[in-house]
């Protein structure tokens, strides 16, 4: 049996190992928290880059209108960080992935949204306008979807079956940026018709609802077919407004923007109570369903750039900071949901996630 003072010496032999382990753990996690936003935005990035095939300019793992939002979020993260790195790709993107798609054109007018709102971002990157001139002639062919059926408004796809909320948020979208970038005074009247026409339409049709969230789209007796409120729909419509707003100066676009962002912020369906950001398809979300929360998270940036407001900015940190606990070293993967169990990961949900990385880097103020 174990005299006194050999149980004594066990017990603070215990103790100290006990204390330097609090002590290791502590400083990790003191060393963690010390990552600024631009940094972990870095090892997303690194992580997304390793799925990017030169050979056809897109990612692997993911889809055509996927990767569009890929090279948005590579080029949002060049703009943010300074992080120059990784130029070749947009050039790279610009010529092999038009072999897939002859002008970023196919037969879906919210595919082309996509394409037109990346190149915008590059041209704002590198100031080439290749890449406006490129948005601008795929905003002519989304224009060639706009009819008179139910007053207005642009089709989903080319078989003109279905005219929904993302495709004409993006029309808006596509028609600001364009705007506030055009120097020839006769386009930019022309953009600034298609946005206040698109607008005038969207926003009496109403897709967007009693609880001033937006529904999936119109059903064939062009009202509201009360189909899922998904967090991209709520958030193409603020970078839509918040860049119209930049020219107009008409206040009633950010109060329209303002109260969906406050209607999906209070939503049980798309925010949890610990305030972090989810689609109703988590976990099993498909090839498109898993890139919707960045793009929100992307959009909400925007808007805080134009019209800054303390609860934005804190959702978009505590978003990234529960995004930030599932990135395990040495690949710090991004999953579907960003609370765990974080779940599969691809292009599209890294992607999705380093776009809310990167929308925290641009609102919290930390230098690299």
């Amino acid at each position: 049996m174990p005299s006194v003072q050999k149980l004594k010496w066990i017990f603070y032999c215990v103790l100290f190992a006990t204390s330097f382990r609090s002590a290791d753990t502590q400083g990790a996690a003191a060393a963690n928290e010390t990552v600024s936003y631009h940094q972990r935005a870095a090892l997303g990035i690194k992580r997304l880059q390793a799925w990017y095939d030169p050979a056809t300019g897109l990612y692997k793992t993911t889809g055509w209108w996927n990767s569009a939002n890929a090279i948005t979020t590579l080029a949002d993260y060049t703009q943010v960080t300074g992080d120059k790195q990784y130029a070749d790709v947009f050039p790279t993107t610009l010529s092999a992935a038009q072999h897939k798609s002859a002008g970023f054109l196919n037969d879906y007018y919210d595919d082309e949204g996509w394409w037109a709102l990346a190149w915008i971002d590059v041209y704002d990157i590198t100031r080439d306008p290749r890449y406006l001139h490129m948005s601008a002639s795929i905003f002519e062919d989304m224009a060639k979807g706009w009819d008179t059926n139910c007053s207005g408004g642009i089709w989903w796809s080319k078989e003109r079956k279905y005219k929904n909320a993302i495709s004409n948020e993006l029309f808006l979208s596509v028609a600001a940026h364009l705007l506030t970038r055009e120097k020839n005074k006769k386009l930019q009247a022309h953009y600034l018709d298609w946005a206040n026409r698109e607008w005038e339409w969207f926003s009496h049709t109403g897709m967007i609802n009693s609880d001033h969230l937006i529904n999936d789209g119109l059903d064939a007796q062009c009202a509201n077919n009360h189909r899922t409120t998904w967090s991209y729909n709520q958030g193409v419509i603020l970078g839509g407004l918040s860049e119209l707003y930049t020219r107009t100066h008409d206040s009633s676009l950010l109060a329209q923007a303002s109260s969906i962002v406050a209607a999906t912020l209070t939503s049980p369906i798309l925010v949890d109570a610990h305030g972090i950001l989810h689609d109703p398809c988590e976990p099993n979300c498909g090839g498109d369903g898993t890139q919707f929360k960045g793009i929100f998270a992307r959009n909400l940036a925007l808007l805080y750039h134009v019209s800054p407001s303390p609860r934005y900015k804190t959702f978009l940190l505590t978003n990234a900071e529960s995004i930030w606990a599932g990135m395990k070293p040495p690949d710090y993967g991004i999953g579907v949901t960003w609370t765990a169990p974080y779940g599969t990961i691809d292009a599209s949900t890294q992607s999705s996630g380093d776009d809310a990385l990167i929308a925290a880097a641009s609102v919290s103020g930390i230098t690299k």
